[in-house]
């Protein structure tokens, strides 16, 4: 299973906020198949079986963020590759909240 944490970063909009941005590059990726995605307050983490569906939804949503007008486009990208066991995000969260007293 892979996990990849992204966060995608507009540069140069008319405002501090880039939700609109980060929302509509999202959207992008729903239709993807074979991809999980959660969003955080920092980033989204996309989940799959496959390092191209990665990098399809990853391409996807920088160039929805092109589209929109933004020349400029940065990304984050972190990437967890396990082939040992399948685990999920949630089972990597649970791990976690089992260890905190």
């Amino acid at each position: 299973m892979i996990q990849a944490e992204i966060s995608i970063y507009p540069m140069a909009t008319k405002t501090t906020s880039a939700s609109f941005y980060i929302a509509k590059a999202i959207e992008s990726i729903q239709k993807i198949e074979d991809i999980r995605y959660e969003i955080n307050a920092m980033g989204t983490i996309l989940e799959s079986d496959n390092m191209n569906t990665i990098n399809t939804a990853t391409k996807q949503m920088m160039e929805t963020v092109h589209n929109l007008g933004i020349a400029r486009v940065e990304a984050i990208i972190k990437i967890d590759s396990r082939r040992d066991k399948d685990v999920k995000m949630e089972d990597k969260l649970n791990s976690i909240k089992k260890q905190i007293g």
